[in-house]
């Protein structure tokens, strides 16, 4: 079990969005994601666990720290992580909305191994007929299974988009079918669990994005439902061909579930950063010398979801 570990989780996303809260609006997004990232690993490694990092910042030679295959923990109970500790480096920098620190839980062998390269995704709410979406499909048949099963027109849907070059005809697609569609910056682990919240009115979301992503969006899924549906996407590309192999991935097209990106026992926490329609962001009152940071936590197991808005004091204070 882990569960006996999901307040430290949480702790540690709260305290990497925290970290952060010095570089938003700054405009230096790699120093934003730097603060992050130090926080995070520094924080793990005070946990009682064997913790090994399958979704992290890069490859052993592209990431100085949380790299993939990266092991951390002081021992104890042998976990793998997925983590994204700024989600949204840009929205940071920027001041925009909805950047979030981020990390996942699950028993060994738990994530997929999802190479750092583009995953083609869709996703779909909670409380629908299994199956109703698929990537083989086009844009126009999977919103009209999803207007069926909500019995309603596709003029009443919205889709959550990546605002990207390459998703042009994605967008003319999904427009020409009769959908709504809300663009976003960045942040397709925000963008996937939209969808399964009737406070945003986003009923799907469809794009590439990274797959690291992906399987942290799906390790949300598993905790409040919904579908997802992914793919990598490699091209041509021979290095991250031969990377995926050595990985285990030998299909390199398949599609993957929900439960296949994320099985078993699975615990999710992200943090907000900046303000966004999931979370309120970072804030500090220099009067009382308090920080306030708000934090969603999923744990599969438990089978609860908790929304927490937490108060550290200054460490300068």
């Amino acid at each position: 079990m882990i569960t006996p570990l999901s307040s430290q989780i949480a702790e540690v996303a709260e305290l990497a969005a925290i970290a952060c809260y010095d570089w938003i609006g700054k405009g230096d997004n790699k120093a934003a994601d730097a603060a992050a990232v130090k926080s995070m690993r520094e924080n793990l490694n005070r946990m009682n666990i064997a913790g090994t990092v399958v979704i992290g910042e890069g490859e052993r030679d592209e990431a100085p720290m949380l790299f993939i295959g990266e092991e951390v923990g002081k021992g104890g109970v042998e976990v793998d992580i997925a983590l994204d500790p700024l989600e949204g480096t840009t929205i940071c920098a920027n001041a925009g909305e909805s950047s979030l620190a981020v990390i996942a839980f699950a028993k060994k062998g738990g994530f997929l191994h999802a190479p750092d390269v583009y995953m083609d995704k869709i996703a779909v709410g909670a409380g629908l007929p299994i199956g109703i979406i698929d990537l083989d499909n086009s844009p126009k048949k999977n919103l009209q299974n999803i207007a069926q099963a909500k019995k309603c027109d596709i003029s009443d849907l919205t889709v959550m988009i990546l605002e990207r070059p390459r998703h042009q005809e994605l967008i003319a697609k999904v427009r020409e079918a009769g959908a709504r569609i809300r663009l976003i910056g960045d942040g397709d682990v925000a963008g996937v669990i939209a969808c399964t919240s009737q406070n945003t009115r986003v009923d799907a979301y469809m794009g590439s994005g990274g797959a690291p992503e992906g399987v942290l969006a799906a390790a949300a899924l598993r905790v409040i439902g919904g579908q997802m549906m992914g793919r990598l996407v490699f091209g041509d590309n021979q290095r991250q061909i031969e990377r995926a192999k050595k990985m285990g991935i030998a299909d390199l097209n398949k599609k993957y579930t929900t439960e296949e990106m994320a099985k078993g026992d699975v615990i999710f926490a992200c943090a907000g950063v900046t303000d966004g329609y999931m979370l309120e962001g970072v804030k500090k009152c220099k009067k009382s010398g308090k920080v306030f940071v708000s934090s969603l936590l999923m744990d599969s197991a438990a089978k609860k979801v908790v929304r927490t808005r937490s108060e550290y004091l200054c460490q300068n204070n």
